[in-house]
């Protein structure tokens, strides 16, 4: 008993650890080894059940091969051999009824309209493009082509000459050429800004992608001393939170400009609140857009922007477009609010009762 605790355990095994199993196989003969392969793996596993079979090749032949004997054999052995007889025997006998398929007679056939004389005699003189005006006059669009219908519809002539059997063709509309670029030059713009030029009310950089940031913040802080632009467009610049915190600090001292669009940049919701607050106070300001920004605003800048409008009375146009319920109904207000003002002044209606109203809210 202790020996098998000791050979299982491994201590008797130490002896077995030198032997060289190559040297072994090596000696032994090719009919030992294959009886030790086959003592070692009988399945041969690694082999499709079907592949599982002993060599066959090692037999030696029984004859010479010859092939054209081989096929000759094949054949003859083929026509010798008798088919299967059937259990029943075809007969050629037809049993049942064969398929007769039903005439459907069409009840309205034979009923054809009566019309007037004078109105058969014009149908039957008509050609098809005739008939395909009176169609599209009669509202039967579905028997011709949109651009037939409509054209006969346009024109009071024959419009149609092809008829109903016309090659419906695909309409070749003229290609809409893209927008030129925007030639402004920043940087003429910005000595104009900064000279105050009477002559520059309106200035567009939408959609120039090349302009530097700094140049940007300049254009923005320049609105503090200059007295006749009225409307600045940076849409799609690349405008970022340096160049908001730039245009906020020129709106505090801007009193004349009256359209802002600052559409699709990069402003965040810290950036735009500073444009709000400079905003509220403004004098003039009636439009201002900016939405499509890459980076949500938030609550609390949505937030910020209803408080501004709330308090403002100046603004009648707002483009952005609120994610939050509160802020969203809060601008609305507020924004026809500042509308009725308007009309009311315009038609000399008094306003204090309205504006009355509004600052106890």
């Amino acid at each position: 008993m202790a020996g098998l605790i000791k050979f299982g355990l491994g201590e008797d095994l130490e002896k077995y650890r030198d032997i060289d199993e190559d040297a072994i196989l090596s000696s032994m003969t090719e009919e030992e080894l294959e009886a030790l392969n086959a003592e070692l793996d009988p399945d041969n596993d690694l082999l499709p059940v079907g592949l599982r079979q002993h060599d066959q090749t090692k037999k030696s032949p029984t004859g010479r091969f010859d092939r054209e004997h081989l096929l000759k054999y094949l054949e003859k052995s083929a026509r010798e051999h008798k088919d299967r007889e059937d259990l029943i025997p075809f007969t050629g006998e037809k049993k049942g009824k064969a398929y007769v398929k039903k005439e459907v007679k069409d009840e309205d056939e034979g009923d054809e309209p009566i019309l007037d004389p004078e109105l058969e005699e014009a149908l039957k003189e008509a050609t098809d493009g005739e008939l395909c005006d009176l169609a599209a006059i009669l509202g039967m669009h579905t028997l011709m082509s949109n651009d037939q219908y409509y054209a006969s519809l346009a024109s009071g002539e024959i419009a149609n000459k092809e008829g109903f059997r016309s090659v419906v063709k695909c309409t070749a509309y003229p290609q809409v050429q893209s927008e030129p670029p925007n030639t402004t030059d920043p940087h003429e713009s910005l000595a104009k800004l900064q000279d105050n030029d009477s002559d520059l009310t309106d200035l567009n950089l939408n959609n120039i992608k090349n302009i530097a940031i700094p140049t940007l913040g300049d254009i923005c802080s320049s609105l503090a001393n200059n007295t006749n632009l009225k409307y600045l467009s940076m849409a799609s610049t690349r405008s970022n939170d340096k160049v908001a915190q730039a245009l906020a600090d020129g709106l505090k001292e801007n009193t004349t400009l009256e359209r802002l669009n600052i559409e699709s940049n990069f402003i965040s919701g810290d950036g735009m609140k500073l444009i709000m607050e400079a905003v509220v106070n403004h004098p003039t300001l009636t439009e201002i857009r900016i939405a499509n920004q890459r980076h949500s605003l938030g609550n609390s800048c949505e937030m910020a922007i209803a408080d501004m409008l709330r308090k403002n009375r100046v603004v009648l146009k707002f483009g952005y477009s609120f994610e939050v319920p509160g802020p969203r109904d809060s601008a609305d207000h507020s924004l026809t609010r500042n509308n009725d003002l308007v009309r009311r002044r315009r038609l000399g209606l008094p306003t204090e009762d309205l504006e009355e109203e509004e600052d106890q809210e």
